[in-house]
């Protein structure tokens, strides 16, 4: 398409050519021709609409680093240098309460304040017993009740001797000093006998479901030998799943082996050799396992329900002993990523980072080797990236997250590391959104140069706050374009979304500004900054993690209170991930749609085009995806439907999404091809719906059920405290239509 003074030159060539054509030419006789009567009707044509944007500002160069401070370096700190610890083996946060525990091997649990750690408080004593008779062997787990505040519930793992077992015993807090727990309240639930010191795992964890995992060693003294984990008869060289929500312990019903034939219904998953430590992301609930190895490899396993992950058939990817094996290769999982002895020689698995000190390996995998090398490992959920060292600790036995998703390495030589950002070179991000660049008056709100305002065509549900949007390019940079898949930006794109909450429900004077977000392009894909405006308005400060405030919004009813939530850096990315292209709404099917552009109003995607921000002239805007309006009532049911949940959901629910489910929710995917039809959820549903879409019936589903939750299975399960009504109708309708 060409440029608008392209098209200006060219209409004028054309009336002179009609001007020189009615003059004539000279006779060869000098006489002049006869003319020749003709009348004509020029053909009336409709004048191309103007152009939103004519032609294109230069960036004036947003105040972000594109190589973030720390993106190399990452500081390994003491973090209670005050403190030292006897064989420390696990850290956890303590629910109700701002102190963290920390599980010692040779048979103590004790507790402190992080925020003035200078002593210790001993939780639970157990070392008369002597739990710890070989180093594989001790108080090796611990896990509190989710509502260990009202309960007063903890679970706790270790060995036993005479015979050996490991046993997993709940303890009560006690009555008479609620800082300890009561070991004469002590109930074992479940002991399992040891053939040998090692290979014992130990750790235990609460999963987003609220059930118990417990990970068991294969029992074996080096290459299992009786073949334990490829038993379904026996709980070693397993992860199991409990419920221990009543008075004992029961196995969950969908447990995948419950009603199998000689297999324990306990197994959750199996082929482990030694599960030393496992985590779940607390943001996806993903399960991530560091599975210690034999001879050759070490292993990071994503656990799924009911998965076999090879050992003692395979040491990670590499065959070990098909001996006893009549499985065909495709029976068994292959870890998401593995090391060699060249690197280390004994894992510790880890978390995904979620905390907000080191932003630079939020959403990666942070693990270690007892050898001392700590590193953070990239995964989109489909893939695997950088692996990255960030350090050496020696003898890091375990992982640990606070309350805020803070992550600490614990080291069997008594200290406790923190992770935050290398304190040399300049910020990644200004302090204040004045400081930015990004708006040339921000009492108007008026974007500095080069900066795009642009819309979406299906809305993301923010608590029923209104938005506005602007981007920026680089300089001389252009936007990959593509029709069906993600748009890729250049290096140094700043993609800004402001926020604004009414305190009088359809007063839009009354709009209070609450934060801005900012998205950067850098070395290190894009990073997330929150911007929260101060009291008077006049500025919005950099907040390091997540916030939350509370508002009285006046309504017809009465006022109620709402809850806004500003969201970590770590929030950011677990939505705007790489395989739904970081940046969320910018894509063809979104922003083909008209926008009020102050010179016209135009297509955004001609309008781009006309000023050159695509790499390939894309031509006519009606040629490629729109997606409609999901509050458009004008448009079908089906499609209004199909946009809400690609808005709303699709970030993760896809193909390689931060889910990890097979649900595929974009606009493009067919109804019957979701995934979601009369398909069990991944996670047990706490309601009576046990099916995530029921096909006519809106009561029986999953995914509408939530929709309108706000505990723990909420969705979106992050940023957001009001549930929309609107988009809960609108998706019941649909199913119900079905």
């Amino acid at each position: 398409m060409p440029h608008l003074t392209d098209r200006k030159q060219f209409a004028l060539a054309c009336v002179l050519l009609m001007v020189v054509s009615a003059c004539g030419g000279g006779g060869g006789s000098g006489s002049p021709a006869t003319p020749t009567p003709v009348t004509t009707t020029p053909p009336q044509q409709e004048p191309e609409p103007a152009f939103g944007l004519v032609m294109r500002a230069s960036l004036q160069a947003p105040q972000f680093a594109i190589n973030p401070v720390g993106t190399a370096e990452i500081e390994l700190f003491d973090a209670f240098p005050s403190l030292n610890f006897n064989n420390a083996v696990y850290l956890t946060a303590i629910p109700g309460s701002s102190d963290l525990a920390i599980v010692e091997q040779g048979g103590r649990i004790v507790r402190f304040n992080p925020s003035n750690a200078s002593s210790v408080t001993v939780m639970l004593d157990i070392s008369a017993r002597q739990p710890m008779q070989a180093n594989e062997e001790g108080l090796l787990g611990l896990a509190f009740d989710p509502d260990y505040e009202n309960n007063g519930r903890a679970y706790v793992h270790y060995t036993e001797h005479g015979p050996r077992r490991s046993v997993l015993s709940r303890l009560l807090r006690s009555t008479v000093n609620p800082l300890q727990l009561d070991s004469a309240t002590e109930q074992v639930l479940l002991e399992q006998d040891q053939p040998f010191s090692n290979h014992n795992g130990g750790m235990l964890a609460y999963g987003p479901d609220n059930m118990l995992y417990m990970a068991l060693g294969d029992g074996g003294s080096a290459n299992d030998p009786q073949n334990n984990s490829q038993r379904l008869s026996n709980l070693l060289g397993k992860l199991l799943r409990l419920d221990v929500s009543g008075a004992g312990l029961a196995i969950p019903a969908d447990n995948p082996f419950v009603g199998q034939a000689g297999a324990r219904g306990e197994i959750w998953a199996y082929g482990l050799r030694n599960p030393w430590r496992f985590s779940f992301d607390r943001l996806t609930g993903t399960l991530w396992l560091g599975d210690v190895g034999q001879n050759s490899r070490e292993e990071i396993d994503i656990i799924t329900r009911g998965g076999n992950y090879g050992w003692r058939v395979f040491e990670a990817e590499e065959r070990f002993d098909d001996s006893q094996n009549s499985l065909p290769d495709s029976a068994f999982t292959a870890p998401v990523f593995s090391y060699g002895r060249d690197s280390g020689f004994s894992i510790t698995g880890g978390y995904v980072y979620r905390g907000s000190t080191a932003p630079s390996i939020q959403g990666q995998y942070v693990y270690a080797d007892f050898g001392g090398e700590v590193w953070a490992l990239e995964y989109d959920g489909a893939s695997v990236g950088e692996n990255r060292s960030l350090g050496i600790l020696n003898s890091v036995s375990s992982f640990g997250e606070d309350a805020t998703g803070e992550l600490f390495a614990v080291s069997l030589g008594g200290s406790v590391f923190g992770f935050r950002e290398s304190s040399s070179g300049n910020a990644a991000a200004p302090g204040l959104l004045s400081e930015t660049g990004l708006f040339a008056d921000l009492v108007s709100l008026t974007p500095a140069n080069g900066m795009i305002e642009y819309a979406v065509n299906a809305e993301f549900w923010s608590d029923g706050a209104r938005k506005q949007r602007w981007i920026g390019i680089p300089d001389g940079q252009q936007i990959e374009f593509s029709n069906t898949g993600n748009w890729v930006f250049p290096l140094g794109t700043v993609v800004v979304k402001h926020f604004e909450l009414e305190l009088q429900e359809g007063v839009p004077e009354s709009a209070r500004r609450m934060e801005t977000r900012v998205l950067v392009n850098t070395d290190n894909g894009f990073q997330g900054y929150v911007y929260r405006w101060n009291d008077d308005q006049t500025d919005a400060r950099l907040l390091s993690g997540s916030e939350q405030q509370s508002l009285q919004i006046e309504t017809a009813n009465g006022n109620r209170t709402q809850v806004w939530h500003y969201p970590s850096r770590a929030e950011c990315l677990a939505c705007h991930t790489v395989a739904a292209g970081e940046v969320l709404g910018v894509n063809t099917r979104q922003m083909n749609r008209t926008f009020a552009y102050p010179a016209a109003s135009d297509n955004q995607l001609r309008s781009w085009n006309n000023i050159g921000l695509f790499s390939e002239e894309i031509g006519a805007a009606e040629q490629w995806q729109q997606m409609v309006d999901a509050t458009d009532t004008a448009q079908s049911l089906e499609n209004r439907a199909r946009a809400y949940l690609d808005a709303n959901c699709a970030n993760c629910h896809r193909p390689g999404g931060a889910s990890g489910s097979s649900l595929d929710l974009r606009y493009s995917t067919e109804t019957n091809d979701l995934n979601a039809i009369n398909i069990e959820p991944q996670v047990p549903s706490a309601s009576t719906a046990d099916r995530l879409i029921v096909p006519g019936n809106r009561e029986s589903s999953v995914v509408l059920q939530r929709m309108r939750s706000l505990d723990e299975s909420r969705m979106p399960p992050i940023s957001s405290n009001t549930i929309d009504r609107e988009g809960v109708d609108l998706i019941g309708e649909w199913i119900d239509a079905l």
